[in-house]
């Protein structure tokens, strides 16, 4: 445990000490000066706080927070602050995460899979009672029955490494994102029935993506070559990245008290995939693909 919290700190704070000088010249010379409490914690420690917290198999991060950080690991944050005051401090990281997942390593491969899912934020039949997502989340009919809350889409290549990510509203349509999200990829990306759309195959076609998804019921058959019908098997590879950002990482819960703090729960355990050296991949022999 101790080896891998001092590394990946030391991974955390060699980005920020590259990041953090342009982001505050950045702001110093586009916004007004804001009133900031100072805090003993660096930017670095809670970053690696909260991407540690997704490694860490604990359920709940005020448990893991009040027992390893306040305890076991309170060598490594001799100046951690109480619980409330971290999760203040929480919203400061929002950006720098963004940024930090930006920088992680995505070899275009040529081979892609895109899908979303849910997060729910609570129970659809308590919708009305939330009051942090008021007018954000939205309330949705899914495979798994009805949710309130949002959409997590996302792109990975074969070797499993996360190309692309985009939050939305529970409505929106999955073809409406993929667009934008897909932007400078080049190959095949393999998606379900949800993506079919033939306006959404020639606009990616023409920027040298092809995309490869079942056809319906009530569709034409038509001709696929091979290689096409065996990605079309391998959508596990993206079904598994969601069920490790759910089960490994903590994407989803309903206890959230603030959006900021929803979004960096979120980005921390993209952060914590991106940095496992054992991702969900395919053994794709490349010969295959051009012939």
């Amino acid at each position: 445990m101790d080896t891998s919290l001092i590394g990946l700190f030391c991974i955390v704070d060699d980005f920020c000490q590259v990041f953090l000088p342009h982001w505050q010249a950045s702001l110093l010379e586009h916004q007004d000066k804001q009133r900031n409490k100072p805090s003993r914690m660096s930017t670095s420690e809670i970053m690696t706080i909260m991407i540690y917290f997704h490694q860490s198999h604990y359920r709940n991060f005020k448990h893991y927070y009040q027992r390893e950080v306040q305890g076991h690991l309170k060598k490594y944050f001799p100046k951690a602050v109480s619980y409330n005051r971290f999760v203040e401090l929480m919203p400061t990281i929002l950006l720098p995460l963004c940024f930090f997942i930006a920088a992680q390593r995505k070899t275009p491969t040529g081979i892609y899979f895109v899908d979303s899912t849910v997060l729910r934020v609570c129970h659809h039949k308590r919708s009305h009672q939330n009051r942090v997502f008021k007018g954000l989340a939205k309330k949705c009919g899914s495979t798994m029955g009805w949710f309130y809350g949002f959409k997590l889409h996302l792109i990975v290549n074969d070797v499993g490494e996360l190309m692309a990510f985009k939050l939305s509203q529970a409505t929106t349509d999955d073809r409406v994102v993929l667009p934008e999200m897909a932007q400078g990829l080049t190959g095949k990306i393999i998606g379900d029935k949800g993506y079919i759309s033939q306006d959404l195959f020639n606009r990616l076609y023409e920027k040298g993506l092809q995309l490869i998804t079942k056809i319906r019921k009530n569709m034409k058959n038509k001709l696929m070559p091979i290689i096409d019908k065996i990605l079309l098997r391998k959508r596990e590879v993206i079904e598994s990245v969601f069920d490790q950002l759910k089960n490994i990482s903590q994407i989803e819960h309903s206890r959230h008290r603030s959006v900021n703090n929803f979004m960096v729960n979120i980005l921390a355990g993209l952060a914590a995939y991106c940095l496992q050296e054992k991702k969900p991949s395919l053994n794709i022999q490349r010969n295959l693909l051009t012939s």
